[in-house]
């Protein structure tokens, strides 16, 4: 990067953080590190109960444990810096650590748009195609659907970055969010974005595609599940996915509100709230609507807590 004589290069970043809500600072502390808390606990539980209660051990809870997995290190890139900029007042970041914790986010965050991809696949699979599910799904499978999610997310959150890092960041190095976001990343570069620009659109399109494939899988099972004579086969077939279905709506609905929609400088401000959604709220429902609507995850947490009371 190079800039002006007369211009600064930019070194670190000042996060301005939630200013507007300054005398409810420990009041949003509070809550967002018991948020935080509960991401956690909620998360690694649905981990170790796929780990090691082997009724669990399915495709779709391979694929939950991963998504959860996502989940933590999506709000741990994140949360612990808003905490301390919502006490500080203000965050600092040195340049390269803002660009760090715009790769992690960019990785565990598109990694979870393609964990939710497969497991709506799972489903369609399960309901429209039972007999042939079990080789469809079979354990080498899934770890290569899961493994090559993680794999082309790293390689595309890393030629994003790399051209982002070819820019010149001069003079102004505030943005007003509490954690190094895209969009106010961009907007701070003082040489020409169209490429970076370019290769965003490209990936938008990628995240379009996906969503498109979940809402044609979902019609394929509702179809399916319409045809069904039994009312008692009906609420079974959909009860084995309507907990992922409301997962669906609430990340892509989050992500087409914050990403897809016309950007000026009131809704960037609007952003930086709507980020709170899928950073907090998202981590935070995937283990309240699996536990409170999945009779596997209830059994196993019994299960669980009477192994740990024998011993």
């Amino acid at each position: 990067m190079t800039c002006f004589e007369n211009e600064t290069q930019v070194i670190q970043i000042h996060l301005l953080g939630f200013r507007s809500l300054h005398k409810y600072r420990t009041l949003l502390f509070i809550v967002f590190l018991l948020t935080y808390i509960f991401i956690l606990a909620g998360n690694l539980l649905i981990i170790l109960l796929v780990s090691v209660i082997d009724h669990l051990k399915t495709p779709m809870f391979f694929f939950l444990k991963h998504l959860s997995i996502a989940d933590v290190l999506l709000t741990t890139s994140v949360v612990p810096v808003m905490l301390d900029t919502i006490l500080a007042e203000e965050g600092i970041l040195s340049f390269w650590g803002c660009i760090i914790q715009l790769f992690l986010f960019g990785i565990f965050g598109f990694v979870q748009c393609f964990l939710i991809s497969v497991m709506s696949y799972d489903r369609y699979l399960a309901i429209c195609h039972p007999l042939r599910y079990s080789s469809l799904m079979s354990p080498d499978i899934c770890l290569q659907l899961v493994f090559w999610s993680w794999f082309l997310l790293s390689v595309l959150t890393i030629s994003e970055l790399f051209v982002l890092i070819q820019l010149n960041f001069c003079g102004l190095n505030s943005i007003d969010h509490f954690f190094c976001d895209f969009g106010p990343i961009v907007e701070l570069a003082t040489s020409d974005t169209s490429v970076l620009i370019l290769q965003d659109f490209i990936i938008s399109i990628l995240m379009i595609f996906l969503f498109t494939f979940i809402i044609m899988t979902y019609a394929c099972i509702f179809y399916k599940i319409l045809k069904m004579s039994s009312n008692t086969g009906r609420r079974k077939a959909f009860s084995t996915c309507s907990s992922h279905l409301i997962i669906v709506n609430a990340y892509y609905g989050t992500l087409i509100t914050v990403y897809m929609t016309p950007s000026d400088e009131n809704t960037s401000h609007i952003n930086k709230y709507r980020s709170l959604l899928y950073l907090v709220v998202t981590p935070l429902m995937n283990p309240i609507i699996y536990s409170l609507r999945n009779q596997e995850i209830k059994r196993a947490v019994r299960k669980m807590i009477i192994l740990i009371v024998q011993n």
